[in-house]
């Protein structure tokens, strides 16, 4: 009788025969626990008490306050038999004082699970806290990929926006109030544990932050498309995010309290979450932090603004992966050269942050062609630029800027 083939020449033979061709190669794919719907808000006190909340830690900001969702989430916690902490000290952008001095009050306080309820900057300043609290030193100090190397306490979210992503992703952006740049912080700690997705927070959203946080989504489906450190998995959620953004933005701001377009909105600022947070970004976000930590200016807007540039120059390397983007958008794409249809879906970009009353340029920010060079150098010094699919050097990211000004 032959003999049975050893488990490692079985595992050579399967991958000879093109298992792992056919696969794409391996994909890893962090995510939280999610709970998505109108009502769900409701399900806070039960999420916190799971993961070993007692006195939690509430981090938010006054415009989340006066809509009245804090009240809703403290009445929900403390149904549930917790005593919330709220700290409310946060703007946008969070700065590295903002943070530092948000951690004294969490230890001052007592406190354990760490839940924020609001945008990104708020899920930022939250994150921040939870950096802290398991690894001390100074906010600053991890920067980087992979340097919060110790335990953090439980992270539930809820973001009150459609874009950031934040409440599923593994960065904190912070702003270092020092240098006027923003740091990018990158680690599978701060996957939150929990992802509490309520579209009706997004109704008391005003405008402007609709359309920057509803560009950011989109953004971070683009650039997680084409991303060095794509995989199968985050290319179904990116392609699904760019889908359902063109869709319902413009329809959110037309129509801002129909449910329908909000609940995709919110699944599209989800999925787009899921897909960069694994795939990583692209030169627009290593651009956009820089922007915006120099003027603090708002980061799906910048986004909107440089997004269309940098698909033209990612695409003058290779346009292919922009088609089934296109496609995914609306744009009909059947017997185009893929080139023009990069081109297109540039456009498209455009249009759509036209219709939503995002600036034509960076200049209409405060940026000046003086501020060109010292954006290029930091922007060279951002993770995201790692995984952008064409390389770029500072002349590449000077011609961009300039371009968008």
């Amino acid at each position: 009788m032959p003999q049975a083939m050893p488990p490692a020449s079985r595992a050579a033979a399967l991958t000879d025969t093109g298992w792992r061709a056919e696969s794409g190669g391996l994909a890893k794919f962090h995510a939280p626990e999610i709970v998505f719907g109108p009502g769900s808000l409701a399900e806070l006190g039960y999420c916190a008490l799971r993961v070993g909340a007692r006195r939690p830690f509430l981090v938010t900001d006054p415009g989340i306050i006066e809509a009245g969702w804090v009240d809703e989430a403290t009445r929900h916690l403390r149904e549930a038999g917790l005593r919330p902490i709220v700290w409310h000290e946060v703007t946008p952008n969070p700065k590295d004082h903002e943070i530092e001095q948000a951690f004294a009050g969490y230890a001052a306080a007592g406190g354990d699970v760490i839940i924020a309820v609001g945008g990104g900057s708020c899920i930022d300043a939250a994150k921040g806290v939870a950096i802290l609290s398991g690894n001390g030193g100074r906010i600053l100090g991890f920067e980087g990929v992979d340097k919060v190397v110790n335990p953090i306490p439980p992270l539930v979210m809820v973001p009150s926006t459609s874009g950031t992503g934040a409440d599923v992703s593994q960065f904190c952006v912070v702003t270092d109030t020092t240098s006027h740049t923003k740091v990018t912080i990158i680690s599978r700690t701060l996957v939150p544990d929990i992802s509490i997705i309520d579209p009706r927070l997004l109704t008391t959203m005003p405008d402007w932050l609709n359309a920057a946080t509803g560009l950011d989504a989109l953004t971070h489906a683009i650039e997680a498309y084409v991303s060095k450190a794509h995989n199968i998995l985050t290319d179904h959620h990116a392609l699904h995010a760019v889908t359902l953004v063109t869709g319902n933005l413009l329809r959110t701001q037309t129509s801002p309290r129909v449910p329908g377009p909000r609940i995709a909105m919110a699944q599209g600022a989800l999925e787009a979450g899921m897909a960069f947070t694994n795939a990583i970004l692209g030169a627009t976000h290593a651009m956009s932090h820089q922007v915006g930590g120099l003027l603090d200016a708002p980061h799906g807007v910048i986004n909107g603004v440089l997004l269309p540039h940098v698909i033209r120059f990612n695409a003058a390397h290779d346009p292919r992966r922009f088609v089934p983007l296109a496609a995914a958008a609306g744009i009909k794409v059947e017997g185009l050269p893929a080139a023009e249809v990069a081109e297109l879906l540039a456009q498209h970009v455009r249009t759509l942050a036209d219709a939503v009353g995002v600036p034509r340029g960076l200049a209409g920010l405060g940026v000046g062609d003086h501020n060109v060079g010292h954006l290029a150098q930091t922007t060279l010094k951002d993770a995201c630029l790692a995984t952008n699919p064409r390389d770029a050097t500072a002349a590449d990211i000077e011609a961009l800027l300039r371009a968008a000004l």
